[in-house]
């Protein structure tokens, strides 16, 4: 199942919009803020659809009942680029557990390149809810090799929901492909039309990671 959040008309739309504004883009900070918001409201999304089960709070008048969550989650995310719309989804799950992993494009000679997943650290996954979110979803190799990479050294989750700000349609196709018979739901904020051969989203927003945190040599 797909969910893109920007079909509907909401204020989720001004940040991918901010995101993608280069006049904007360049204040480092508004940047990563508005890559937490979006994780925010991925987030209060996603609960939903979870589990919940009914309590009893006490108040100071007297006694509330509530429906509260009963799913565990675990939030994981590919460094470093995710790391601000992560913080935005464990401003929600603020009880949840944590994943990373390290993925990076090892280039050849002809400027071909293939994906290499690095560290890789995660709690078990056994009867939990994973959220594995990255800004960019372009050619959707590093986000297939670290699922892969978290199946291959734990226990599966109950669901995985892979959250994204932008998607390429090539990429999201490619994910549906290859994990299309696991357990997964898709969340995008936008799907682009292009990829470019260097694997670029157009008209995207250029790299999140250098746009986040600063270039890289």
């Amino acid at each position: 199942m797909v969910h893109i959040i920007g079909q509907e008309n909401s204020i989720f739309n001004r940040f991918i919009s901010e995101i993608r504004d280069a006049n904007i883009q360049t204040d480092s900070m508004r940047f990563r803020r508005n890559l937490e918001r979006i994780g925010e409201i991925f987030a209060y999304e996603i609960s939903k659809t979870l589990s919940y089960t009914a309590a009893d709070v006490q108040t100071p008048l007297g006694i509330a009942n509530m429906q509260l969550q009963e799913s565990k989650v675990v939030l994981s995310t590919v460094l470093r680029a995710g790391l601000p719309m992560h913080q935005g989804l464990l401003n929600y799950f603020d009880n949840a557990e944590n994943a990373f992993i390290t993925a990076y494009r090892r280039y050849h000679k002809d400027n071909s390149f293939d994906i290499k997943i690095g560290y890789l650290s995660s709690p078990s996954l056994e009867g939990k809810i994973l959220i594995l979110s990255d800004p960019m979803l372009a050619s959707g190799s590093s986000l297939v090799l670290a699922y892969e990479n978290l199946m291959d050294r734990v226990e599966k989750p109950l669901h995985t929901h892979i959250v994204t700000a932008i998607s390429s349609k090539e990429g999201l196709e490619y994910m549906q492909k290859k994990l299309g018979r696991e357990n997964i739901t898709f969340w995008c904020g936008a799907i682009d039309d292009e990829l470019t051969a260097k694997a670029y989203i157009v008209p995207g927003l250029g790299d999140a990671g250098d746009l986040a945190f600063g270039s890289k040599i």
